[in-house]
């Protein structure tokens, strides 16, 4: 009988052993499920590589800005076409119901979150999407009527929500600052030592970690009257009354947003899927945001290197004559290429790697600023410059690097390695956006 006990309990400690230690060997943490990362939508998969970074012609605008350099770049994710007007409408429409929602839940409670699962507060609460709005209904037409514009602002008397008041308050952390070795956790004295400068340039002890988060707030509507603004002795008035509202520009490109409204749209975009992915239980997704210059060159030339066009010839037209973007053609025949202003987004064949426009159509932001010498300080590893500039930085500190030339550039701005810059608070009929993720792997 103590034979069979003994027997017992050398298999029980083998079982054991096995399940949770890995019978002693490194193992691992085991996971309930392989990770496995879908392809995000409307998305293309960038592999990584290297490539010449840098013109592929003669720098016939004598720039000087572009020194030629091997580099490398690792795999991401790249939108397939800029974001639309119907795509950006819907960060616009979300701001706006999350300021009603706020708004109505100071009256009404099942407009907000305010316990957990396990019945404890939380403070703040948050919103609830799943509680629809009437914005008729009169109890809470009233609540509402703070946004829309007042009686004296009305044209026609139609009744129109404020775009002034569609603010979006954001948040990132500045690993830039959280890596220097000044402003790290000392372990022997339990506290930070350095110092912090926040997002409006004031200097700030660091007590703890949240001296690293930021924050900001952006006037998200596009800036439609950019279509006058940017063109003297022009009639344009029917692209700023119409173009970001109107369906049958629902697939053109926003434009009319600055650098900062374009970083804030990829920070909302990270968080309306990763609130999906924890409400889900799975595990969240990389970040998406605004490409590197280097990332943004590298997806351009389509897997061709030293190609001038991200078609891979050297010249706009292809065989029939017809010109393969839409830019500024020739002395200024605008409509030759088939649109006179911009044009729905995928009107011309994709480069390569399946991404459509990277040549015309509107310009694109990138994350990285502009420095006329920045390719001789660049690492050769996923390069780029960042700066985040300060309210009362000169101006040449607000500079962000553009690509890809737009509808009323000329042919040189359309090459792949073509760049030029635009300040960071400037919002343009020309200028538009795509948004990156990281690949999360090699």
């Amino acid at each position: 009988m103590k034979k069979v006990v003994a027997l017992s309990v050398i298999v029980v400690s083998v079982l054991y052993g096995c399940g949770k230690t890995g019978g002693g060997e490194l193992v691992g943490v085991s996971r309930k499920a392989a990770f496995y990362e879908p392809d995000p939508y409307g998305m293309i998969f960038i592999p990584q590589g290297s490539f010449n970074m840098g013109l592929a012609d003669e720098d016939m605008a004598y720039t000087m800005n572009s020194q030629k350099r091997t580099v490398s770049v690792p795999s991401f994710w790249m939108d397939e076409t800029e974001i639309t007007n119907s795509e950006y409408r819907q960060f616009v429409y979300w701001v706006r119901d999350s300021i009603a929602r706020r708004l109505l839940g100071q009256q009404f409670e099942e407009f907000l979150i305010s316990e957990d699962k396990f019945g404890n507060p939380i403070d703040p609460p948050f919103l609830n999407w799943d509680e629809p709005i009437d914005w008729e209904d009169e109890e809470y037409a009233p609540i509402l009527e703070e946004m829309y514009l007042p009686e004296n602002e009305r044209f026609f008397r139609r009744k129109e929500i404020d775009t002034r008041k569609l603010v979006y308050e954001y948040q990132w952390v500045d690993l830039q600052q959280a890596a220097k070795k000044s402003n790290r956790y000392n372990f022997e004295t339990k506290e930070y030592e350095g110092m912090v400068f926040d997002q409006y340039g004031q200097e700030r002890e660091i007590t703890d970690r949240s001296a690293f988060i930021m924050s900001d707030q952006v006037l998200v509507y596009p800036d439609t009257l950019c279509w006058i603004a940017d063109f003297t002795y022009s009639f344009n008035e029917p692209l700023t009354e119409k173009y970001f509202w109107h369906p049958g520009f629902d697939e053109y490109p926003v434009v009319g947003v600055t650098w900062k409204q374009a970083t804030a749209f990829a920070i909302w975009r990270t968080q309306l899927l990763n609130n999906y992915l924890a409400s889900k239980g799975e595990p969240l997704v990389m970040n998406y945001r605004l490409p590197s210059e280097a990332e943004w060159e590298y997806a351009a030339r389509g897997g061709l290197d030293q190609n001038k066009y991200p078609w891979g010839g050297y010249y706009t037209r292809n065989n029939q004559g017809c010109f393969l973007a839409n830019f500024k053609p020739l002395r200024g025949r605008y409509g030759d290429d088939g649109g006179m202003y911009t044009m729905s987004v995928a009107s011309f064949a994709p480069n390569d790697f399946g991404l459509y426009d990277m040549a015309g159509n509107v310009a694109e932001w990138t994350s990285s600023a502009y420095d006329e010498s920045s390719y001789g300080f660049m690492h050769d590893i996923s390069p780029t410059y960042k700066y985040n500039a300060l309210p009362d930085d000169p101006e040449v500190l607000k500079r962000k690097v553009i690509r890809g030339g737009s509808w009323k550039d000329i042919s040189y701005f359309l090459q792949n390695g073509a760049r030029t810059y635009e300040y960071q608070d400037s919002a343009k009929s020309y200028i538009g956006f795509r948004c990156v993720r990281d690949y999360i792997g090699g």
